[in-house]
């Protein structure tokens, strides 16, 4: 269940984003890498909430952010991997037969996210 705290703080400290449009009356706020901007939304835990399940639930499966390196996906991974409210899904590896590889992972409220690095 998204926490809006846990999810911007995750994006700003561990990524890099930048926050803008913070409004505590939805509440909502967006963050920035400077290309993506993403709204992120704070559920509302009075209700009868449940967590996303990718078979079962109308909803985005993954989000998937291309890297301009293959240095910056590992780097990507390591603040990932050591962060404790992540969960590694796998590690950084090819994409069929490569160059290409990519990884996969939670962020700290459930959000399934996936960095690729085209391979050039």
């Amino acid at each position: 269940m998204l926490e809006l705290k846990k999810t911007r703080d995750f994006f700003v400290d561990t990524l890099g984003w930048e926050e803008s449009g913070y409004d505590e009356s939805y509440p909502r706020t967006a963050v920035s890498d400077g290309v993506v901007r993403l709204t992120l939304w704070q559920v509302d835990h009075d209700l009868d909430v449940e967590p996303f399940h990718r078979r079962k639930n109308i909803g985005l499966h993954h989000l998937a952010l291309e890297v301009d390196s293959e240095a910056r996906l590992n780097a990507l991974y390591d603040k990932v991997s050591q962060h404790p409210e992540c969960t590694v899904e796998f590690a950084p590896e090819p994409m069929g037969k490569g160059p290409r590889k990519h990884m996969m992972f939670t962020e700290p409220s459930g959000i399934r996210l996936e960095f690729t690095w085209p391979g050039q």
